[in-house]
């Protein structure tokens, strides 16, 4: 194996594994802190009411996906070309001019994300101290992880939750004790309008479980169809591999973001601007509607049994559009729907759904699995069928819970108290 590549069944140095653990550690503890508060503070750029906000938070997704977008391309490109300690590295110098900007952004965020004023001594050490806790806590989870045994096939979702690793059931756990915990306090706490805005707020990050559970497939089923029944070649004149098919996630993003964010003003400005449960709706719907129009491609196949690069494509602009229409939209939702004392953690779970639909997204992908000899598929029709057949039924049943989020979303609107 020449240097810089990759081989799942090569010897492992457990220094370096370690070492790379507890990298991932340092990452997730400081991703923590950085995602939820990020994403309040463009939230707090906005004066409550402000209609501009869901538009803001597409642009500012824009932004993320925009990095997304040179990363994809660049990452795997050093990784290969030089070794995937420059992918890595690469990474880093990102994180690093980010930091950088946000330090050196000539006072135009003061007064944003600044922290409530409270009497008695400051807390801030000692969340700190809970941070870095946090590094051999994560190690624990990580090792526990790898080490984690599979589902036995054919167990169900009941199988697949008692198979979790300590990580996945911290996950599952966490976010079913949060939901209603969070709600039995702002019972307690709240009026009854803050109460119903945060129920509301509560209910569509549930539905948004379900979008991110389906969507996520783009990082196995749909790779995996993309390597095996998918002709990559771009026009005849070059191909590109299955990973780098996940490009057209971050393009059509970085393509459509302006031209929503503009929708979002215009029709608010007419007062036709779909609330936040609609547009829910249309997520989950478009969701199912890209499976649906891959499944279609998939049905004009010849004797390759591979369908042309445009209908994966075609089903990533779907997606991406689709997307727009819950995360950025969910993002500003939690920002107007949360009681202020606790906009910081609502929007911890909204990350944390994020992370359960990824959990569930893995019993989806066992359903499609196929049968591999060496890694290589041994009849491209039967994994086709197989393809084709989860992607039917996981397109309608999307579509079909998207039509029911739009049928109850006049009662979610209500909750929300004319929050747009």
């Amino acid at each position: 194996m020449e240097k810089g590549g990759f081989e799942s069944g090569a010897e492992r140095s457990s220094f370096y594994v370690t070492i790379m653990l507890l990298a991932l550690c340092m990452i997730s503890v400081g991703n923590g802190f950085f995602k939820p508060n990020i994403s309040t503070m463009v939230g707090e750029l906005y004066a409550q009411g402000d209609k501009r906000r869901d538009a803001g938070f597409t642009i500012f997704y824009m932004g993320i996906n925009l990095g997304s977008l040179f990363s994809q391309l660049l990452c795997p490109f050093l990784a290969v070309a030089v070794g995937w300690w420059a992918g890595f590295g690469l990474a880093a110098i990102g994180m690093l001019a980010s930091w950088t900007l946000i330090q050196f952004d000539g006072g135009k965020l003061d007064g944003y994300g600044e922290p409530p004023v409270r009497t008695g001594p400051d807390r801030a050490l000692g969340i700190y101290a809970l941070a870095l806790l946090g590094i051999p806590i994560f190690y624990l989870l990580f090792v526990n992880l790898m080490n984690a045994v599979p589902p036995v096939p054919g167990s169900g979702i009941v199988g697949y939750i008692a198979s979790l690793s300590l990580m996945g059931k911290l996950l599952f756990g966490t976010f079913l004790i949060a939901v209603p915990g969070i709600l039995i306090w702002s019972f307690v706490n709240g009026e009854r309008r803050e109460f119903q805005m945060m129920l509301a707020a509560m209910v569509l990050i549930v539905f948004n479980v379900v979008f991110w559970t389906l969507f996520e497939q783009a990082g196995s089923s749909l790779t995996l169809f993309a390597d095996r029944n998918t002709d990559l070649s771009v026009f005849g004149l070059f191909s590109i591999s299955a990973g780098q098919t996940q490009f057209f996630n971050a393009f059509f993003i970085v393509a459509l973001a302006p031209v929503m964010s503009i929708l979002w003003t215009k029709l608010a400005a007419k007062g036709l601007e779909p609330s936040i449960p609609v547009k829910f709706g249309i997520a989950l719907i478009g969701v199912g509607v890209g499976f649906l129009f891959l499944v279609w491609g998939a049905s004009m196949v010849g004797p390759s049994f591979k369908v042309a690069i445009w209908w994966l494509a075609g089903l990533y602009f779907i997606h991406s559009f689709a997307e727009l229409c819950i995360s950025p939209v969910g993002l500003s939702m939690i920002t107007k729907l949360s009681i202020a004392r606790v906009v910081g953690l609502m929007m911890g779970v909204w990350f944390l759904s994020i992370s359960v639909a990824q959990y569930v997204a893995g019993v989806v992908a066992q359903v499609a699995s196929v049968e591999t000899v060496g890694g290589q598929v041994t009849n491209l029709k039967v994994s086709l069928d197989t393809y084709a057949g989860v992607f039917w039924t996981i397109g309608l049943v999307s579509a079909g819970i998207g039509v029911v989020l739009l049928l109850i979303s006049p009662l979610i609107k209500k909750w929300m108290h004319g929050v747009q």
